[in-house]
């Protein structure tokens, strides 16, 4: 452990995990996270995905000489690049809307971040059921499935029910005023008839990839 008075490093993590320390952005002053970045590369880290890192914040912390890769889309910041993939077959991410992107995006970077193929087909919701209809191929072959959704979150269970792979389905914010800033997608995702199906917190893109990378890379089928 790094105790640098305001964050405790956990520099142990990937030996316990397979996974080093992620550093969540919010909350967090871009000097605070300037130096836990430091501490992760003196002790090795070579990649560091920051999440929740809003532009403002970015542009902060690059003149601070932080160097890293920012996505403004995911609100994410990756130093030291991005490996290539090594899990077992293709995740594939899938959004109801655009307004859903990003969180979605957050899924998926955090998925490649973690060495994972990943393709992302976006706008496939409910209401154009059509549009989802023309991506099965795509659903028939990925290893796991991530769906974002707002709304009432219906994505998920239609998915759930034309994959053959695990489906993991992530409520957003995004919806009127009985959405209730994602909780009644959420419910919904919880109570969905079709097998298969896990559910993540409202707006948890990382999670979701995170996910999906540890069901990527046990030992299964090839894509």
């Amino acid at each position: 452990m790094i105790d640098l008075g305001y964050a405790c490093v956990d520099d142990e993590r990937a030996g316990r995990t397979g996974v080093s320390e992620v550093i969540y952005g919010a909350g967090k002053t871009a000097v605070q996270i300037a130096g836990i970045v430091e501490a992760m590369r003196a002790n090795g880290q070579e990649r560091v995905l920051i999440t929740r890192l809003d532009a403002a914040k970015a542009a902060e912390l690059k003149d601070l000489g932080c160097a890293f890769a920012y996505d403004e889309t995911a609100r994410c910041g990756v130093v030291g690049g991005l490996p290539g993939p090594d899990g077992n077959g293709e995740i594939l991410v899938l959004t109801a809307g655009t307004s859903d992107l990003p969180v979605a995006e957050e899924a998926a970077l955090t998925a490649r971040f973690l060495g994972n193929r990943v393709h992302a087909v976006h706008d496939v919701g409910v209401a154009g059921i059509h549009r989802l209809l023309a991506h099965v191929e795509e659903i028939s072959r990925a290893q796991v499935i991530i769906a974002v959704a707002g709304m009432e979150g219906a994505l998920p269970s239609v998915v759930g029910g034309l994959a053959r792979c695990p489906v993991i389905a992530v409520p957003t914010s995004v919806g009127y005023g009985a959405n209730f800033e994602g909780v009644t997608a959420l419910l919904a995702m919880l109570n969905s008839c079709a097998s298969g199906v896990s559910v993540v917190n409202i707006d948890n893109g990382f999670g979701a990839g995170f996910q999906a990378s540890l069901i990527n890379h046990l030992p299964g089928r090839e894509a």
